[in-house]
């Protein structure tokens, strides 16, 4: 029966798209009930904290080694930290100098600032304005129609001010030493203003539970102890001691560990946080014999690094009393650390060897972070807390949030919002629960795959022509900026291959097992796809969308247990039938419709992890309603529209609106909201714009006349009980 209900769903939803009536849009089926985070499971990782060996011997000191790192002003080249970008409910809440010229895929020749609405540049040092949102505006918001204003700038997050690394220092200053000037595109007159990120910093609470981690995946599942790429770099690995005089770099393998693969990324890049051509063993040789934090004030009844503070009741004082050496050594494995020689690594030039302890800094720096991050789980909202009624719908909320609830299962936002995370990119998590809480995952008339998939199977239009293609599972497109500016999971990585699992599963169908760089796509199961690639059934003809057996199948390589669909759809085609499928010129079995897909995001704290979208493109919940109820602002090739249509309970109905704000409000953890632990920090000095406006500015930075002086958010330490006053809405911390 999946095939057939399956079909039927896509049948009702090709007619929504053709007729938006709202008499017609009431007919759509619930999409899954969402369930409250307290059931989902954290991915293991297997060998990191258990075993015989364990790379990681102290979890509370790698946490708190995780905490001051993420905190550390020191970690970035100019006083950026981790944190400076996730310091609002895990996301950036600045509201200066956040403007990008174009997304991540603009050609350095187009990128150019526009202006605004006011006629002002919407660029280099602009304090955002409640006018310059959404960045795609309408005539009447609920609808396609007349365009009044569109850019392809993006709200980003400011960062560095770039330059070529030349050194660090070991003790005293955490400045590093870089050629810097003006940069040729983040200026305000003559003067230098710091770079600023083509995408939006999303949280990284609960991000733990993300497969993948940025906007288009490519720090992978897959932690290799060096870079973001997983399995993809050759030439990854970490130094372990293996005798009292050996050492030898050995291969790691570290799953479910997508936010280290992250971790090492922004301290390199020379947008985010430091100098260009600076590396992480760099970074190790710059704080391993410093005092964490050692500028900023950490809180005695810190959650984490309460035990290692200087502070007391009386006074709270800068740092931990301890170094990060010594932290790494109180956490981790001798092996990784204790080698008393140097590592065959070719040093700066001029600079000495690296020790083992230096060389392993980017294994050290990546997991004692995800741990941390791994502690940011916000699973007390008033949506966590309800109690429930025999149809598992929560009791506890008002009236208007339970139609809220309603519009948000009945206007397909459920459908990639999906599980406890509300994100379908929570896939190893969601697998997990699907048997023991299918109400998650949809009614018995209709259910979404909630499978350890990396590879799902949607109908969708591609050039005009409705398809049956692959996307990644986790990541979706919306429409919400042109496909030129930013194409996402259709890019590659640094080695000039797919970003996408897609890509790689179409290659791998037609018999090309070496185009497979990531395991988990060996591992993806036909029966497991939302619509079927292939059916057994005895039938005299082809059929467009479906390989049969006239094409030629094999039975699918994999174990057949608890498949989401029939047994007859356990088949996938012949290599020579993939491959005639490939080269056809209109090819409708065989397509991956990956470009300007981005992954999920969680929906959870959405009330405070504003600007929206990957482009920061709406700096209103009430905005993004309005977005979706218009069926989202381009129509791209590959855009998920049966997902993303026109939806009349929404545009038509004021009240269902206003619900649907509301209930996404009640996904709100007030630790969250009042930096309770584990959400609770150090104090932070944040960069946030430049002195002036952004048609001038003041030079002499004192890190170089011609760049602008850095203006400051100042964020106080907080302990475990929290903060006096809650974080606000994106909204409220911009100009009205």
């Amino acid at each position: 029966m999946g095939k057939f209900r399956t079909l039927r769903f896509s049948l009702l939803i090709a007619a929504t798209v053709a007729c938006s009536s709202p008499a017609f849009a009431a007919e759509l089926p619930l999409g899954p009930m969402p369930i409250s985070l307290k059931h989902l499971p954290v991915p293991p990782v297997p060998g990191l904290l258990d075993g015989a060996n364990p790379i990681v011997v102290d979890r509370q000191a790698a946490i708190a080694l995780g905490k001051a790192l993420f905190w550390d002003s020191n970690v970035g080249s100019d006083g950026m930290a981790c944190a400076s970008c996730h310091f609002h409910a895990g996301a950036d809440g600045r509201s200066k100098n956040q403007v990008s010229p174009g997304g991540q895929s603009t050609p350095d020749s187009e990128q150019n600032f526009t202006d605004a609405t006011d006629a002002l540049p919407l660029g280099p040092n602009r304090l955002l304005r409640a006018n310059d949102f959404p960045l795609h505006q309408r005539l009447d918001p609920l609808a396609d129609s007349e365009l009044i204003f569109d850019t392809d700038n993006v709200v980003g997050s400011a960062g560095t001010f770039g330059g070529d690394f030349k050194a660090v220092t070991r003790f005293s200053n955490g400045i590093d030493s870089c050629n810097r000037n003006a940069d040729p595109v983040f200026r305000v007159g003559q003067n230098g203003t710091r770079r600023v990120t083509p995408r939006n910093a999303p949280t990284v609470i609960n991000a733990v539970f993300n497969h993948r981690s940025f906007w288009d995946g490519r720090a992978n599942n897959v932690f290799n102890g060096s870079s973001p790429w997983g399995d993809r770099d050759p030439d990854a690995g970490v130094w372990v001691k293996t005798g009292a005089a050996s050492l030898e770099k050995q291969r790691l393998r570290l799953i479910n560990s997508s936010l280290a693969s992250l971790a090492v990324a922004p301290p390199t890049n020379h947008t985010e946080m430091g100098c260009n051509k600076r590396s992480m063993l760099d970074l190790g040789r710059k704080l391993l014999l410093r005092q964490p934090l050692q500028n900023q004030q950490v809180h005695y009844l810190d959650s984490a690094l309460g035990v290692y503070a200087n502070s007391d009741a009386e006074k709270l004082q800068p740092g931990l009393n301890t170094t990060y050496a010594g932290l790494i050594r109180k956490a981790y494995n001798a092996k990784y650390w204790s080698y008393s020689g140097t590592v065959p690594l070719a040093p700066p030039t001029g600079q000495s060897a690296y020790t083992q302890l230096e060389a392993n800094f980017p294994m050290f720096f990546a997991l004692a972070i995800q741990l941390y991050e791994s502690t940011l789980i916000s699973d007390e909202s008033p949506f966590d807390n309800s109690a429930r009624d025999a149809n598992h719908q929560p009791i506890d909320l008002s009236a208007a949030e339970l139609n809220g609830l309603e519009q948000f299962r009945k206007n397909q936002c459920a459908l990639c919002h999906l599980g406890p995370n509300f994100s379908s990119a929570s896939i190893a998590a969601n697998a997990a629960i699907a048997q023991m809480h299918p109400e998650a995952f949809g009614e018995p008339t209709f259910k979404i795959s909630a499978s350890p998939n990396v590879v799902n199977r949607i109908p969708l239009m591609v050039g005009n022509l409705p398809v049956t293609a692959f996307y990644d599972t986790g990541f979706s497109s919306n429409g919400a900026a042109r496909e030129a500016n930013d194409i996402g999971a259709g890019g590659v990585d640094d080695f000039g291959q797919p970003l996408s699992f897609s890509s790689q599963y179409l290659q791998l169908l037609a018999g090309n097992t070496d185009a497979v760089l990531d395991r988990d796509v060996n591992a993806v199961r036909a029966c497991d796809f939302q619509t079927a690639l292939a059916s057994n059934l005895k039938l005299p003809y082809a059929l467009p969308n479906l390989f049969t057996r006239v094409d030629g199948l094999l039975p699918q390589p994999q174990s057949t247990a608890n498949c989401f669909l029939p047994s007859t759809n356990a088949f996938i085609p012949s290599p020579a039938a993939a491959k005639k499928e490939l080269s056809k010129p209109i090819n409708r079995r065989m397509v991956a419709a990956v470009t300007a897909t981005f992954k999920t995001p969680s929906l959870r704290n959405i009330e405070l992890t504003g600007p929206y979208m990957h482009n920061g493109g709406m700096a209103t919940l009430e905005q993004v309603v309005e977005f979706y109820s218009r069926g989202g602002n381009f129509n791209l090739d590959g855009k998920h529209v049966t997902r993303v249509f026109l939806q009349p309970n929404l545009q038509f109905d004021a009240q269902n609106r206003a619900d649907l704000v509301a209930f996404l409000k009640t996904l709100t953890d007030d630790r969250v909201r009042y930096q309770r632990a584990p959400f609770d920090h150090p104090a932070l000095k944040i960069p946030h714009g430049h002195v002036g406006d952004e048609s001038q500015t003041v030079g002499g930075h004192p890190l170089n006349a011609s760049l602008s002086k850095d203006d400051y958010l100042l964020l106080p330490a907080v302990g475990a009980d929290g903060a006096n006053d809650p974080l606000l809405p994106f909204a409220e911390l911009i100009e009205p």
